[in-house]
């Protein structure tokens, strides 16, 4: 059972990971959900840059210690992604890449939001 929590616990933790990039697209066509998405990011950039520690490797960290595992030998994205999905050398440049695709998402989504806002409702089309 402590195997099964475990993997889903990562696999949660690999979801939020995907939410933090790519969420903010959602806004594009749920504009309210921006607002949860700000959160993730604001999140994810602060576990990345200040001496917080997140609550996802937490739970994991403890589920191994449970099965009888030490911690994620440098936490989850050192044991997950770097050298694995990217070599570590691209850190930066995906870092930098992950950003830009946030900041694109926000403006796209902004923009979609600012169209909508002039487009006339249907309620009004049919008035006059």
């Amino acid at each position: 059972m402590l195997e099964l929590l475990t993997a889903l616990t990562t696999g949660i933790h690999f979801l939020a990971l995907l939410y933090i990039g790519l969420g903010g697209f959602l806004a594009w066509y749920w504009p309210r959900s921006i607002f949860v998405h700000v959160f993730f990011a604001l999140w994810g950039v602060a576990v990345n840059v200040l001496p917080l520690s997140c609550p996802l490797t937490e739970l994991e960290d403890r589920l191994r210690e449970l099965r009888g595992l030490g911690p994620l030998p440098g936490g989850f994205n050192e044991y997950y992604i770097y050298g694995t999905l990217f070599p570590r050398e691209l850190l930066p440049v995906v870092g930098i890449g992950a950003l830009a695709l946030v900041v694109f998402s926000y403006v796209g989504a902004y923009v979609r939001w600012h169209v909508r806002q002039r487009e006339p409702r249907a309620s009004e089309a049919t008035a006059e």
